[in-house]
């Protein structure tokens, strides 16, 4: 059997298969039905490896075995397979929810919330920065920052950044406005992205010529967007939780506004 190296490695990741599982899988669906032997001879992989492989296959929904003598296996069709490996994804990670959910109950996390507060005391604030890399890393530090906000929240963004958060900010502004913090929101961009961002989120957005984005809580901390990356894993960030440094940053912000009216 003949098989392009593109279509096996392909296959090994979206299946998260290894290359003799992959093989062996390929094998039984150009095969239809065949017995151990058939399938090493026809997907190069050793015999003596075939016999474990097709089992494994077999406890994982990608074949079945044939009832009846000499032992013969054939493939699952793709899109049950698909299915299969869909159900078992979401009922993982419905477990793995519940599981996070619940732990905030046990005696550990308190012992964990112990051992960060009292390390945490020990260290002076403007002490605390680190980079941020990754769109959901990035997303999870501008939800923890803003809404640990008491009484103001900055945004300044230009609107193609804004638009990729949209779906994150968009409730927590709302939930952030219902608690009387005050919001401010500084767009550069064109005109009509920002109308439509503004009424998007329900705040009046202020123009600025600003080429930067950043979130910022109660002139206390920061989020600096590095870069705009469209690929959610080059996307990098910097948080700093420095009084000091972000009062410092807010005046230049005030003082950039007030140069752009």
């Amino acid at each position: 059997m003949i098989v392009k190296p593109e279509l096996v490695n392909k296959v090994k990741d979206y299946f998260n298969l290894n290359i003799y599982e992959t093989k062996v899988w390929l094998a039984l669906l150009s095969k239809g039905v065949a017995s151990a032997g058939e399938i090493a001879e026809l997907s190069g992989v050793p015999r003596s490896r075939t016999y474990d492989v097709l089992e494994g296959l077999e406890k994982n929904g990608f074949a079945m075995q044939k009832i009846g003598k000499p032992v013969k296996y054939f493939a699952v069709k793709p899109v049950a397979v698909i299915e299969k490996l869909k159900k078992n994804t979401q009922e993982e990670m419905n477990d793995k929810i519940t599981m996070l959910s619940n732990i905030r109950e046990t005696k550990e996390y308190q012992e964990l919330e112990l051992l960060h507060n009292t390390k945490t005391e020990m260290i002076k604030k403007q002490d605390l920065s680190s980079t941020v890399r990754g769109r959901l890393n990035i997303n999870s530090q501008i939800s923890d920052t803003l809404t640990s906000a008491k009484e103001e929240v900055i945004i300044c963004a230009t609107t193609s950044e804004l638009k990729k958060r949209i779906k994150l900010l968009e409730p927590m502004l709302k939930q952030i406005n219902n608690s009387g913090v005050k919001v401010t929101l500084a767009l550069n961009g064109p005109e009509i992205e920002i109308k439509a961002l503004s009424d998007r989120l329900s705040v009046k957005a202020k123009k600025a010529d600003i080429n930067a984005s950043f979130y910022l809580a109660d002139k206390k901390e920061i989020v600096f967007m590095l870069n705009e990356a469209q690929d959610s894993q080059e996307q990098l960030a910097v948080w700093f939780a420095s009084p000091f440094f972000v009062q410092s940053f807010v005046s230049l912000f005030d003082l950039a506004m007030k140069k752009g009216k």
